[in-house]
């Protein structure tokens, strides 16, 4: 198993025009720098281009751009600091102690910002290991400045890319054949509908299993409604004929068929949405006549006497109620999937309070400053580490000795299996690369040109290969290190032994301090889940209670339980990202848990819009109906994290929410805006609790059969 991890070849990690681009960024400024005779400064520039590569990526222009421009400023930041302090001890100890606090804590904003914050450090560490004068260090460090802004340039200027094109297509055939079938009579004979589209979406987005971005949730979670919703096409499919069979001239019998027509009409919307990447503002309309239709089937049927008729008209309102919650969150998450709809969800978020964005980088730190949390644990090993390091290096002044807690930066991550299988690979590497890159120098001429030449094959490399494993990248790393290097008149000789003695000692105590304060993950995953849903629900009481009370003078508590339930998600985003990286976990278990965690997603979402709208709509008594629905709120999340723990939970025993959701959505003036947020973020949350109910009891059933 552990062998199988060392050498996984992770293809869905290449990227080559990524590469491409990175690497010309990197070759630029040094070809410049042999040109005007300055080849150092060249490499000044070359090495704040390579650091600000590592936020590079394919997600839309805006996003990747801002994070590129503030990991330009922080590794210029780093330059500075590092060169200033470089000859003071103590401030330079110190410096880099809070540094690695603060990237270990990054970790918990997602990979981007743990990236920004480990390559931030090392740039720290590198330059403090070599003091300037002020004059130099503050050119320096603009220097880099510009080759952070120049990689920028180039990531936003080259090579536009259509990110997640396959997932939309993919889905697009999904709805498209899901619209279809809710038109076609149901034959007996037959598959259930869209079978084999289902199954080339499931392929299709088998790749986002261990990604966390916002959009990749986003998708996974369509695909999720998506089966839900063909699940339910199914159900209404065999009603109708039933109901056909029983009376053919009842009136509910048309209802139904119309309101089929209309539900493949929505469906048809939200596939055209995904392809064309414009909002179905149309949708809405559809659904609202989606919503006349189940109201008039209830007022048709009402009425009749206990017969089989009467049975089966119930389970139909029962399934267009379901579809008609299901339709809603496609199309809100097909909207939010649109350029258009990203944008508009970004700048929503910006107009929250800091406290209720759900990925606001100052609360997701807030909320994990405290030992229970896995991202301060990681934190606290981190800058331990790096302390000690950091000291050792100053303490004893062997060559080169920068590199013992530069590798610690490396390979120290929060979790115990990648934190060995990297520390090995390291080591290796380091060595492997040290030697290949002496052997070029040794038996290639020693030309400008054939030295530009490698560094940019080493870097091409580094960004296209390296990704996917982690051995080939501490190869290529080690290799250009020695490279650039040589430009600034430091013989690979110098560097060889030096290098590898010191990278040797650096993982071994990363291993060593890891293997006595180990966070071990395995069977913790239920658990965590579990605590997420208590948190979750302790939070839900918290601002429901505030609303009926319509109290405003709980706001400690209620931040208490919202930073609670911050830090439960997460420590089980971490959770999960940690259970991926340990060897033999099956895909469909990673798969399972994304779905569930995207599902998640949704409902706190629409927990935190209250809590946000609440603030800015006017102050109404709270109806009747919303107590009895939030009590069954609580009870489906108390009975959700139960199941999880090993209690034995019957389906009988969930509440019925979307029942409840009727009730509270025909009581009040409708006209009023806090009613208005109710109705809307608390359809989104049965939604979101029903799907997580299929999701938990499966993952349940699967881990009994085990």
């Amino acid at each position: 198993m552990f062998w199988r991890l060392l050498t996984r070849f992770d293809s869905s990690k290449l990227s080559p025009n990524l590469a491409l681009r990175n690497s010309v960024g990197v070759l630029l400024p040094l070809a410049a720098g042999f040109a005007l005779n300055m080849p150092r400064g060249g490499v000044v520039v070359a090495s704040g281009a390579l650091n600000v590569a590592y936020s590079d990526g394919s997600d839309p222009y805006a996003q990747r751009a801002k994070r590129m421009l503030s990991s330009s400023v922080l590794c210029a930041l780093a330059v500075l600091l590092g060169a200033l302090y470089g000859n003071h001890n103590a401030a330079a100890v110190i410096i880099a102690t809070l540094w690695a606090l603060a990237a270990g804590m990054f970790v918990a904003a997602g990979a981007a910002a743990a990236d920004v914050g480990a390559i931030s450090l090392v740039t720290l560490l590198i330059y403090a290991a070599q003091p300037l004068t002020t004059h130099q260090a503050f050119i320096s460090s603009a220097l880099a400045l510009g080759g952070g802004l120049l990689q920028t340039a180039l990531s936003i200027a080259l090579w536009p890319v259509q990110r997640y094109e396959p997932e939309r297509r993919a889905l697009y055939n999904f709805f498209l054949e899901l619209a279809r079938a809710a038109e076609r009579p149901l034959s007996a004979t037959s598959a259930p509908p869209a079978t084999i589209h289902s199954t080339q979406a499931q392929e299709a987005l088998s790749g986002l299993d261990r990604e966390t971005s916002i959009e990749a949730v986003r998708y996974r979670a369509l695909l999720s409604q998506a089966e839900r919703i063909r699940l339910s096409l199914l159900m209404l499919s065999r009603l109708h004929l039933r109901m056909q069979r029983e009376s053919l001239m009842h009136s509910g019998v048309q209802i139904l068929g119309d309101y089929l027509k209309k539900a493949a009409q929505a469906l048809q919307a939200i596939g055209d949405s995904l392809i064309s990447g414009i909002p179905a503002e149309g949708c809405k309309e559809i659904l609202a006549a989606c919503e006349t239709l189940t109201l008039h089937l209830r007022q048709e049927t009402d009425g009749l006497p206990l017969s089989f008729l009467a049975a089966v008209a119930k389970d139909a309102r029962f399934q267009m109620d379901a579809l008609n919650g299901q339709l809603r969150a496609a199309l809100d998450l097909a909207a939010n999937a649109t350029p258009a709809g990203q944008a508009a969800f970004v700048k929503r978020q910006a107009q929250q309070p800091w406290s209720v964005r759900f990925g606001g980088l100052m609360a997701t730190l807030r909320a994990n400053l405290n030992l229970q949390s896995s991202v301060f644990r990681h934190a606290i090993r981190l800058a331990a580490l790096v302390a000690l390091g950091n000291s050792l290096e100053r303490g004893f002044y062997w060559r080169r000795s920068y590199w013992l807690p530069m590798t610690i930066v490396l390979v120290l991550k929060p979790e115990f299996t990648t934190t060995f299988s990297r520390g090995l690979l390291r080591i290796g590497g380091t060595i492997a690369g040290l030697f290949l890159a002496t052997a070029l120098f040794r038996f290639l001429p020693d030309t400008v040109m054939l030295q530009l030449v490698l560094i940019f094959v080493f870097t091409l490399l580094l960004r296209w290969v390296g990704p996917a494993n982690y051995g080939i990248f501490a190869v290529a790393i080690s290799a250009l290190v020695v490279l650039l290097l040589a430009i600034t008149g430091v013989s690979p000789k110098e560097v060889i032994w030096a290098r590898g003695i010191n990278t040797a000692a650096g993982g071994a105590l990363t291993l060593f301090a890891y293997w006595i304060w180990p966070t071990w993950e395995r069977t913790q995953v239920s658990e965590r889940i579990a605590k997420m849903l208590d948190a979750y629900r302790e939070y839900f009481h918290s601002l429901a209670e505030s609303y009926v009370r319509n109290e405003t003078n709980g706001a400690r508590e209620l931040d208490r339980a919202r930073l609670g339930a911050r830090m439960a998600r997460t420590n089980l985003e971490a959770s999960i990202d940690r259970l991926g990286a340990e060897p033999g976990t099956p895909a469909a278990q990673m798969n399972q848990l994304n779905v569930l965690l995207a599902s998640s997603h949704r409902f706190v979402h629409a927990v935190m819009a209250l809590d946000a709208g609440w603030l800015h709509t006017a102050a109404v008594p709270a109806r009747t109906a919303f107590r009895p629905f939030a009590g069954d709120v609580e009870k489906t999340l108390e009975l959700l994290a139960a199941a999880l723990r090993g209690t034995r939970v019957q389906l009988k025993e969930f509440p019925d929410l979307r029942e409840d959701h009727h009730v509270l959505v025909q009581s009040g003036d409708q006209k009023i805006e806090r009613y208005v947020l109710v109705n809307v973020e608390a359809d989104r949350i049965v939604n979101s609790l029903n799907t997580l109910r299929e999701q938990v009891m499966e993952r349940v059933r699967t881990k009994n059969a085990a």
